[in-house]
């Protein structure tokens, strides 16, 4: 019998958004030297998984096949909200992260999971639809549109956003579920370039405040289950 894969999780509260990508990259190239190390061995060494959860300072990202002008702020504009912009090497268009929202990502080697991107977008998105079954909320997909919808009076609104870049088959960047997060600051992009739907946070849907440390434990809980993997923390 196969043994589950094991994945190492860290919760950085607070985070640079530069120090955190650094950290990303780093162990990336961890798992990627190990695999290409394995070509030559007879006997493989293991490769590890790891989750970060975090939660930024106010800043914008923009994915390489993004646009700048989904941006809708000078750089004085930025200064004067106290948020800074990023172009990063994930998929996808522009997205924010700040305050009251949990931001995950998984480095995994998919040779532990499965080699299909579509099929790992896929298990990220029920992670949070997992999630939010817990508040009896139904979340959703849209087809063509990643990311997690729900319905805000009657109208589609999106509550987490994805983007993710593969190298070697080892992922990194992830998710971002809005929890007791600023909505105002949507207000200054085209979130993900699409202009014809909102977004929303668990705490607009329920209409008061979350405990983001339950939040939190519940989607690392989704993720170990829909990822059929075992958290370890370091």
């Amino acid at each position: 019998m196969q043994s589950k894969p094991v994945v190492y999780f860290r919760y950085l509260p607070d985070a640079d958004y530069y120090q955190t990508w650094n950290l990303q990259e780093q162990l990336l190239q961890e798992i990627v030297q190990i695999k290409l190390q394995n070509k030559n061995k007879q006997t493989p060494t293991a490769t590890p998984n790891y989750l970060l959860f975090c939660e930024h300072p106010h800043v914008y990202t923009l994915g390489k096949n993004g646009k700048k002008e989904h941006l809708l702020l000078s750089e004085n504009e930025l200064e004067r909200i106290g948020a800074t912009f990023v172009p990063i090497n994930r998929g996808g268009d522009i997205t924010y992260h700040g305050k009251g929202q949990l931001v995950g990502y998984p480095i995994l080697n998919l040779d532990h999971f499965s080699t299909d991107l579509h099929a790992y977008m896929r298990n990220l998105e029920e992670v949070i639809i997992q999630t939010l079954q817990e508040y009896t909320i139904r979340g959703y997909r849209i087809p063509k549109l990643t990311g997690v919808w729900v319905d805000v009076q009657g109208q589609p609104k999106k509550i987490a956003a994805f983007g993710v870049r593969c190298s070697h088959w080892v992922t990194m960047h992830g998710f971002a579920f809005n929890i007791n997060t600023d909505l105002k600051y949507f207000e200054y992009i085209i979130p993900c370039g699409i202009q014809d739907k909102g977004v929303t946070s668990l705490a607009e849907v329920l209409q008061t405040s979350v405990d983001e440390v339950h939040v939190r434990n519940l989607v690392l809980q989704k993720f170990e289950q829909v990822f059929d993997c075992i958290i370890k923390y370091w």
